[in-house]
């Protein structure tokens, strides 16, 4: 397997990912939840971490992404901050916290970047939280939009299948990435949208786009950590490509370690002092 890593160590901040698109460099990100392996992503050379509320997935156990809290994004997202020294870090703002009350919206997204050092934040939605994300990027607070399958409103939609197939809704999708570039989004998800719709999104905006699910004509991809490195199982969807197997290999890992301490074989005598 061929692997990359970029010689150019700068830190990367929302202007080098303009620059990144201008220049037709994809962009790579991956979720991190925790200072360890926050540290070994960023030192593979990470362009963008994420510190995703799939947390509530992963971390948490939950079925979906709802149950998480501000509290606990921020706690996550502190680990993750100290780890990264060139990714930029990027913390979802999670359900409820940017719900249509644009005062209420800007002091959870002040919180996520005084208390966890957030370096930018990503919220779903589009027109319906216009004010919203207008106050906090007026505020200064970069954000990164999300649109097309939207985890947070998986209870409106009551299936996790491809969003904007039909022409309504990808007509509305693609007002509403034009919608956020101008209110000042810095970049936008395109989750689970079909390639030529993403496409067209890509190709109608400035800013980068970044795609989960939504084929390989955006300006970036995103996955799920424990999901490309094969530590979650039961989860297949078509544009998951596992990396690794770390399941079976932890698992084998810790099936020996029980083994050598139920039969005296460690510690050994060159392991104790």
């Amino acid at each position: 397997m061929s692997t990359y890593k970029s010689e150019d160590q700068r830190k990367v901040t929302t202007h080098r990912l303009a620059e990144m698109k201008q220049r037709k460099e994809k962009i790579s990100m991956l979720t991190a939840y925790d200072y360890s392996m926050a540290s070994i992503i960023d030192q593979a050379g990470m362009d963008v971490i994420l510190v995703g509320d799939s947390a509530s997935n992963v971390i948490c156990g939950n079925v979906t992404t709802l149950p998480i809290t501000l509290d606990e994004m921020i706690f996550l997202a502190k680990g993750v901050v100290k780890a990264a020294k060139r990714a930029l870090v990027v913390v979802d703002m999670p359900f409820g916290s940017c719900s249509g009350n644009p005062r209420m919206s800007l002091e959870a997204a002040i919180r996520i970047m005084k208390e966890a050092g957030a370096e930018a934040l990503k919220i779903e939605g589009g027109v319906e939280i216009a004010e919203d994300i207008k106050k906090i990027i007026d505020a200064g607070i970069p954000v990164m939009g999300h649109l097309g399958l939207m985890p947070q409103s998986i209870n409106k939609y009551g299936t996790y299948t491809v969003r904007a197939k039909e022409d309504a809704e990808s007509e509305k999708l693609l007002s509403d990435a034009k919608l956020l570039e101008e209110l000042g989004c810095f970049a936008v998800v395109l989750e689970k949208i079909p390639a030529q719709l993403a496409k067209q999104v890509t190709e109608s905006l400035k800013i980068p786009t970044i795609g989960i699910g939504a084929g390989q004509h955006t300006d970036g991809q995103v996955l799920v950590m424990q999901d490309m490195l094969g530590i979650s199982q039961g989860f297949s969807p078509r544009f998951l490509r596992r990396y690794a197997d770390l399941n079976s290999i932890i698992n084998m890992a810790v099936q020996q370690y029980i083994s050598d301490v139920k039969s005296c074989d460690f510690p050994n005598e060159n392991e104790q002092y």
